[in-house]
């Protein structure tokens, strides 16, 4: 199969959808791999690395759209990209349509198949490919929310984990999942006082079990949730319903009668945020202030790690990268794993939590055999 790669255009987005690696264990498998010029330049890739792996270099991504059966990438496709896109082309990366009408309207208008990374589940009802960015997003939220607590930066000028005689912030983290259980992580790491609020009772035996005393686990409901929130220097946002929009946990009144220079980090911004006051930032503006609250709402934050992050998720993803190239369509038959995976398909919605959250018509299914 003819793999491309493009160059991603997001936003200061450095992550590549393929490594010199990956192209190097696809091109062994026999298949061929277009790497858009400079795909990977940003985080240390250069093209010379990428023609040892036996990739092809072409000069833009329209070269890589016309010629690719299956393409790769990490972000959501732009406007300009939706337009490359085709009838039976295969495009397999991270997609967030929940919170994105016009992307998925201009995905299905291409008659292109789109499978969503965020959507692709493992045998114990996991995300494996969304998981490596919610281990790097939920461990950079404490770094970037510690650094916002300064007064420099807008912040109430708290450090994280305080000094002898003073105390250290408190740190709420809504949300016990991946993201949650790394952010709970560094936080602790950092000597902060944390506390984690998670809806399943099984989730919290886990967190207790693993932390022990240094974590406060609390059954998330809106009494607790109000509480913890009002009461917190950094609150961190880590909820997330796999495919769907994320549920609106803290209201504009809430954010309101918090201490001026307290923080809210909303990890779960590309779903649509978890705080009624979020609205999408980049990494060259990440923050503002609103009702007196600095806000970090990045939409790729793991790009800002883009080399170690680029490496995670292509640890995850190289597995059904290889089966998509070596069989096509049949692949989302023979894993009902990446099926689930499947947000568009032949000008349709085919993913059930995407075509509620966007209130369009969900289509069948099936790969003949």
């Amino acid at each position: 199969m003819r793999i491309g790669v493009p160059k991603e255009i997001k936003v200061q987005e450095y992550r590549v959808g393929l490594t010199p690696g990956s192209v190097e264990e696809l091109c062994d498998d026999g298949h061929q791999v277009l790497i858009e010029s400079s795909a990977g330049r940003g985080i240390g890739f250069t093209d010379d690395k990428y023609r040892a792996a036996g990739a092809t270099i072409v000069s833009d991504a329209a070269a890589v759209f016309a010629a690719a059966e299956l393409i790769v990438k990490v972000k959501e496709p732009q406007p300009v990209e939706c337009k490359m896109l085709r009838e039976g082309q295969i495009l397999f990366t991270y997609l967030h349509l929940a919170a994105d009408k016009p992307q998925a309207e201009a995905l299905m208008r291409s008659g292109c198949t789109a499978i969503a990374y965020e959507t692709v589940t493992d045998r114990q009802g996991g995300l494996p490919l969304l998981a490596p960015m919610s281990e790097v997003a939920g461990r950079m939220a404490v770094q970037v929310g510690a650094h916002c607590l300064e007064k420099e930066a807008g912040g109430i000028g708290k450090l994280l984990g305080g000094v002898p005689g003073v105390a250290p912030a408190r740190v709420v983290i809504l949300g016990g999942g991946i993201a949650g259980t790394n952010a709970a992580l560094i936080a602790i790491g950092m000597q902060a006082d944390v506390t984690v609020l998670e809806k399943s009772v099984a989730r919290m035996r886990v967190l207790s079990d693993r932390f022990g005393s240094a974590l406060r686990v609390v059954m998330a409901n809106p009494e607790t949730i109000r509480d913890h929130v009002l009461a917190a220097d950094l609150t961190i946002g880590a909820v997330l319903v796999p495919g769907a929009s994320t549920p609106r946990l803290v209201s504009r009144e809430m954010v309101r009668s918090m201490r001026d220079g307290s923080v809210l980090v909303d990890v779960a911004i590309d779903q649509g945020g978890c705080f009624e006051t979020s609205r999408p930032t980049t990494h060259s503006d990440p923050t503002y202030v609103d009702e007196g609250v600095v806000h970090y709402c990045v939409t790729n934050m793991p790009g800002a790690v883009a080399h170690t992050s680029a490496l995670a998720l292509n640890n995850a993803t190289l597995p059904f990268v290889r089966a998509l190239a070596e069989s096509g369509m049949r692949a989302l038959r023979d894993d009902p794993h990446l099926a689930a995976g499947l947000n568009v398909h032949r000008g349709a919605i085919t993913h059930p939590a995407v075509a509620e959250a966007l209130a369009l018509p969900l289509a069948a299914f099936h790969v003949a055999a």
